[in-house]
């Protein structure tokens, strides 16, 4: 992800929560290399070909990758983009020393967490009331060893 890509992430994070991140937090993350990873699926193929299909933010701390956002447009969910996109941080991440991850998603997203479930993130806790816009739990899924069950993603999108 660079600045560049900003204006296409913000929209697809508007779209994809109801309390989204400001386009500062994200720069914020593109000036702080050593610890934050990011991350964008671009689409392959087609008449949008290059367009920015989803994205991912993640902090590497020793050997523990958080995914801290993870979203994919409206327009691409369903067609393998997010598979595609977690196939690649966490190969990237593994490339950087993590050995596990962590990540926390919303108890009503069952897409996000059977998707995650896939890499073999497991659920390992909830935290009560989490998200400050309607009080809903979070789930805490956590992968034990990266790299273990990397699915081969289909090659419709890249990056």
């Amino acid at each position: 992800m660079t600045e560049a890509d900003l204006d296409a992430v913000v929209a697809i994070e508007a779209a994809s929560f109801t309390s989204p991140w400001p386009r500062e937090i994200f720069r914020q993350e593109l000036h702080d290399p050593d610890l934050a990873h990011l991350f964008v699926a671009r689409v392959a193929a087609g008449e949008r070909q290059g367009h920015i299909a989803g994205y991912a933010c993640a902090w590497l701390i020793t050997d523990e990758l958080h995914i801290t956002n993870f979203a994919v447009h409206p327009d691409f969910r369903r067609q393998h983009v997010g598979q595609q996109l977690l196939a690649g941080v966490l190969t990237r991440a593994r490339e950087l020393g993590a050995r596990q991850a962590i990540l926390e998603v919303r108890a009503s997203n069952r897409g996000a967490q059977r998707l995650y479930a896939r890499f073999g993130f497991a659920p390992v806790a909830v935290r009560k009331r989490y998200y400050s816009d309607n009080h809903e739990d979070a789930i805490v899924m956590f992968l034990d060893d990266i790299g273990v069950r990397l699915p081969t993603p289909p090659s419709a999108h890249s990056e």
